[in-house]
């Protein structure tokens, strides 16, 4: 059987082929924008008098749609060119981000207005990232897959910081709106950039017909049949939801009452992002065993900053603890990746990538939106308290499954679309 990825290029980064190079520096582009993006969203409604229940709701409707619509793009992605998905995607994001960007200034946008256009962009977002997810995977050999996993995640986490501290320094200077204009910018420098991927055939449809909903029965299959998998996708349901709240939500609302503003948010996002990618270079040359144990370690950190931010801490204590998480993110990051590409065949990964996400989004939506009657029943610090406790409890909880504590990296071998590995064994 041939091998799913292209020869690699020679010279220097020889393990780097040019579909990776194209979708890490696309990847980088629309990272800067999307960074940024959020910042604003929340300070033009904070700033137009809205109140923290309604930068909830308008997170929740970016993200509904995302949940809703991940699991046809996954089985999208496995039929069709996935460059192809991607572009489509792309542009689409840019029309949404940009239409919002015009009603932001022009005028004060109703919360319908911010909210429907807000949705137009999570819409975009569901059949971007299964396609990405498939695209980056099958562009890298298994043996190079750590060093490349770290450079992809230290391109797309310094476009963090960057677009962090671009998004949160600009809306205080010129206001929310050029900061998601700019975003819509760089949606259509990421798409342009994308239609230079080299096409990959897609997977051939399976016999005996059945078409999308048969697909889709097939992604279930290999996502539900790896408990390793779906305990930390269930972890992670939860976990997103409280992450979310303290960074899209609370993170702001803090920063507005008693820092300085979306200038010192943007400062503490932004070290959230050296975070990334400083562990980024670790990543390259450490190769644990345990993948999902070491991993799971990571995000024992991801409720440092609810911590932080309940305490009242100033701001350089803002930023270690958001450096921290950022630590965090990327430590697991890079292991579960690692995890995917092994265990995963090629050809079913965009829909088990679509599960992947579905899961660990699927309370998202209803976190946000409930984080600002949260707030008001417990007071902002009891529901911050409230969030780091539950990340904390849930990092300890995945451990006791032998599968995530035992999972280990293999040596290097056929890919993962070539030799279909066994269920790890429960010890």
């Amino acid at each position: 059987m041939q091998s799913r990825t292209p020869p690699p290029p020679a010279g220097r980064f020889a393990w780097a082929s040019r579909n990776f190079r194209i979708q890490t520096a696309a990847t980088v582009v629309s990272g800067l924008g999307n960074a940024g993006a959020p910042i604003a969203t929340a300070f033009a409604i904070l700033d137009g008098g809205g109140s923290t229940a309604d930068v909830g709701y308008v997170t929740a409707a970016r993200l509904l749609p995302t949940v809703l619509l991940l699991v046809i793009g996954g089985a999208l992605a496995d039929r069709l060119p996935r460059h192809h998905v991607m572009v489509g995607a792309n542009l689409f994001s840019a029309v949404s981000q940009g239409a919002l960007a015009l009603l932001v200034l022009t005028g004060e946008p109703t919360l319908w207005q911010l909210m429907l256009f807000s949705a137009g962009a999570g819409a975009g977002y569901a059949f971007y990232s299964p396609a990405s997810g498939g695209m980056i995977m099958e562009s890298v050999t298994p043996e190079h897959a750590a060093r490349a996993f770290s450079v992809y995640r230290m391109g797309f986490n310094g476009a963090q910081i960057g677009g962090a501290a671009l998004g949160g320094a600009l809306t205080a200077a010129v206001g929310a709106g050029w900061v998601l204009a700019l975003d819509a910018a760089c949606f259509l420098a990421a798409a342009a950039l994308r239609f230079l991927l080299e096409p990959q055939a897609p997977s051939a449809p399976a016999e005996g017909g059945g078409g999308m909903l048969r697909d889709l029965r097939e992604g279930w299959h290999e996502f539900s049949s790896r408990r390793w998998l779906w305990v930390v996708v269930l972890q992670f349901s939860v976990l997103v939801a409280c992450v979310g709240a303290v960074e899209a939500v609370y993170g702001p609302a803090v920063a507005k009452e008693q820092l300085g503003g979306a200038r010192d948010w943007g400062l503490a996002m932004a070290a959230y992002g050296v975070g990334l990618v400083a562990t980024g270079v670790l990543m390259v040359r450490w190769q644990p065993r345990r993948i999902l144990l070491v991993g799971n370690w990571g995000v024992f950190l991801f409720g440092v900053p609810a911590l932080a931010l309940a305490v009242s801490a100033p701001l350089p204590v803002l930023c270690a603890a958001m450096f921290l998480s950022g630590v965090g993110v990327t430590v697991f990051g890079v292991n579960w990746m690692i995890a995917l590409q092994q265990e995963i065949p090629a050809e079913a990964f965009s829909r088990v990538a679509a599960y992947d996400e579905l899961g660990s989004l699927s309370l998202a939506p209803l976190g946000t939106a409930l984080a600002g009657p949260a707030a008001d029943l417990l007071g902002l610090p009891g529901a911050l308290w409230t969030c780091a406790v539950v990340c904390l409890v849930l990092s300890a909880a995945v451990l006791l499954e032998p599968q995530v504590r035992c999972l280990s990296r293999r040596p290097t071998g056929p890919p993962a679309a070539d030799v279909l590995p066994e269920p790890v064994a429960a010890q």
